[in-house]
């Protein structure tokens, strides 16, 4: 079994900013597969799906970015998924809007949200899908992640969501992590 959980905050407000950037490429995946949400429990919007002969739970936490390890945590530990199983969809600063950029492991990067699943599931070890942002030029960082992206902006983002939809699949073929990076990066 695999957990793909995108990252972002739940509500209206939140809805398309830059924060909410793993919300989006999940989203997209959803839409692209005629998938929906069809359960509220664990802190999370989810469902479990048969995708390429795997069970597989789509995981939207609702805990707000800084909490989402407790959602996580909870899917995980109830049916029993590995951290190595797990993939985070999340945005990341650090990198040129809609550049793409797998991780196995690691630290949080500073980022809130992962350093909240490193603390739920108690381990570092768990796979990242980091779509970047990039890190805001004249404004603070929290205006900058609770924003919308502009048109062009937008652009390089479904390009790479569509390249997410991908990375997701080949994840749960069983793809691992060294081979995505491989391919991806």
């Amino acid at each position: 079994m695999k957990i793909i959980a995108g990252l972002g905050n739940p509500g209206q407000k939140y809805d398309k900013t830059k924060h909410n950037t793993g919300f989006m490429a999940l989203d997209n995946y959803l839409e692209k597969n005629n998938l929906n949400f069809d359960k509220d429990k664990f802190e999370g919007h989810w469902t479990k799906q048969k995708i390429n002969g795997e069970d597989v739970i789509l995981l939207e936490p609702q805990t707000f970015m800084n909490e989402s390890g407790r959602s996580i945590a909870q899917v995980a530990n109830f049916f029993k998924v590995k951290p190595e199983d797990i993939l985070i969809i999340q945005d990341d600063m650090d990198m040129p809007i809609g550049k793409i950029r797998i991780r196995a492991n690691g630290k949080s990067g500073g980022h809130n949200g992962i350093k909240s699943i490193i603390r739920d599931l108690g381990t570092e070890k768990f796979n990242r899908l980091k779509i970047g942002i990039r890190h805001p030029e004249k404004t603070s960082v929290v205006s900058w992640v609770l924003t919308p992206f502009n048109s062009d902006q937008q652009k390089l983002m479904d390009d790479a969501f569509e390249t997410s939809a991908d990375i997701i699949d080949d994840f749960v073929s069983g793809k691992d992590a060294q081979y995505l990076m491989n391919k991806y990066n």
